[in-house]
């Protein structure tokens, strides 16, 4: 498994692709990794549940809209990571950046900045987020983990490619952070042959 001084380099090496918006709404997310005995973590949350929320539920990462006072994509994931999750990501490390994606149900720009931290596990939820918590990296690319599931979005049964992070009865990756993830895996060479590039949308 590659540690996070091989991530340093092989995001450091690469040059992102970033998006058109056009008429569509920007968002951006964090990526934030931290080491461990077993290797590369990486942060998700759920997000709490609100009927008015397209991604009610969903795991993701943190982050949201870009706003008008924002002047940079990456100030808006750093913002939004902040209310979230409580994290200030002005005191980490930032690696780079990931291409950005478009959603497959909404009209929607996702732009993901990736950071390096030592934080222990004390965040300060807001509202939004119900869960924050850690995944290693190599439970993300065990191909096991990856298959096709039944998905809900806006009351619509869909099927689409996921992970399984935590077992039976809790909620999947998928969507946008799915697709994201996969990305990184792609650039890391992790790849495990089962990602797929339209896999929907989650927050």
């Amino acid at each position: 498994m590659l540690s996070l001084t091989d991530i340093r380099r092989l995001l450091a090496d690469r040059q992102p692709f970033p998006m058109t918006i056009g008429s569509r709404r920007h968002a951006a997310v964090a990526m934030i990794l931290r080491d461990a005995t077993h290797g590369p973590e990486i942060l998700f949350i759920e997000r709490a549940r609100h009927e008015s929320d397209p991604w009610s539920g969903d795991l993701g990462f943190p982050g949201g809209k870009i706003e008008a006072d924002d002047d940079k994509p990456r100030r808006a994931a750093e913002r939004e990571t902040l209310e979230e999750i409580g994290f200030d990501l002005r005191q980490a490390c930032y690696l780079g950046r990931l291409d950005d994606l478009a959603g497959a149900h909404l009209p929607v720009v996702i732009s993901c900045f990736v950071y390096e931290t030592g934080q222990t596990d004390t965040f300060s939820l807001n509202e939004e987020v119900a869960e924050a918590f850690w995944i290693p990296l190599r439970t993300l690319a065990d191909p096991r983990r990856h298959r096709l599931t039944t998905v809900f979005f806006r009351g619509e049964r869909l099927q689409r490619p996921a992970i399984d992070l935590r077992g039976p009865d809790r909620t999947v990756l998928w969507g946008i952070t799915y697709r994201l993830i996969c990305q990184f895996l792609q650039i890391l060479g992790l790849e495990p042959g089962r990602c797929e590039a339209d896999a929907g949308l989650s927050g």
